[in-house]
């Protein structure tokens, strides 16, 4: 269907179910052989279907522990990325200064920059700042582009929310605590929200920066790499990536939920 409600044309029909199946077909068979009965090599059609290999995967102590750390590295990146995010949001959006585009265009960088140069340039630092390989150095890479995904989301709902709200609740006698719980953050909400589900998602599936920062560390992404190169048991491999399918889904889901009807902000256009 158009945006002037005519039906789309025919090729216009096939080109956009032709995408679709482009992009979700390797997925679909990723989930397929997740529950074939094949170890070794994979047939088409699977001689046949089972459950096991989802049981073989939670009784893998490197697949756990992998999973436990990429879950922990995504919650703290997300939490610095929402902190950070924000009040450079609210600084850019609300403050007149010298620069700001340009500050602008620097916290958007890091994710418009290949992941191989942003990960090279942490590798750099924090060589020459002799900071050791550990989970820190892993958070505070993923940390670069979550902020920015955050940032984003944060900015466009604090230039659609009106200054006037603010001013009213200070002329009110509302304090900055209480005009930022009643008035702002009511409004910025869901931007918060959704670009934390977002940079959860990124966070979690990170390999290249990540490949950069993790010193003998193994995270997820790292875990599947590895098992792709020399595998043990292939069908687990898919299991994990079904696991990893589902759970950056479920946010980015989410966020396009909370978000969709953003444009309907208090004080918009006063």
């Amino acid at each position: 269907m158009r945006s002037d409600g005519r039906p789309a044309g025919f090729g216009l029909t096939l080109a956009a179910f032709g995408g679709l199946t482009f992009l979700h077909l390797p997925l679909a068979v990723v989930v397929l052989y997740a529950f074939t009965t094949d170890e070794k090599s994979y047939t088409f059609p699977p001689s046949g279907l089972t459950l096991k290999w989802f049981a073989v995967a939670l009784e893998r102590e490197d697949v756990r522990a992998a999973i436990s750390l990429s879950l922990e590295v995504a919650a703290i990146s997300t939490l610095v990325a929402l902190i950070l995010g924000t009040l450079a949001a609210a600084a850019v959006s609300r403050s007149r200064f010298f620069g700001r585009e340009s500050v602008s265009l620097l916290l958007i960088l890091p994710i418009a920059l290949p992941g191989i140069i942003t990960g090279i340039a942490l590798r750099s630092a924090f060589n020459l700042l002799e900071i050791p390989w550990s989970f820190w150095t892993i958070v505070l890479g993923h940390a670069t582009f979550c902020i920015v995904v955050v940032y984003n989301n944060a900015v466009a709902r604090f230039r659609r929310t009106s200054a006037s709200l603010i001013e009213a609740s200070m002329d009110l006698g509302a304090d900055g605590f209480q005009t930022f719980r009643w008035v702002v953050l009511p409004n910025i909400a869901t931007a918060l929200l959704a670009g934390g589900m977002l940079a959860f998602a990124l966070s979690f599936d990170e390999v290249i920066v990540t490949t950069f920062t993790a010193g003998q560390q193994t995270t997820l992404p790292i875990w599947m790499l590895s098992e792709l190169v020399r595998p043990r048991q292939r069908p687990v491999t898919n299991v994990v990536a079904v696991f990893v399918i589902v759970v950056t889904f479920l946010p980015i889901l989410l966020a396009y939920y909370w978000t969709r009807d953003g444009g309907a902000v208090a004080g918009q256009g006063k």
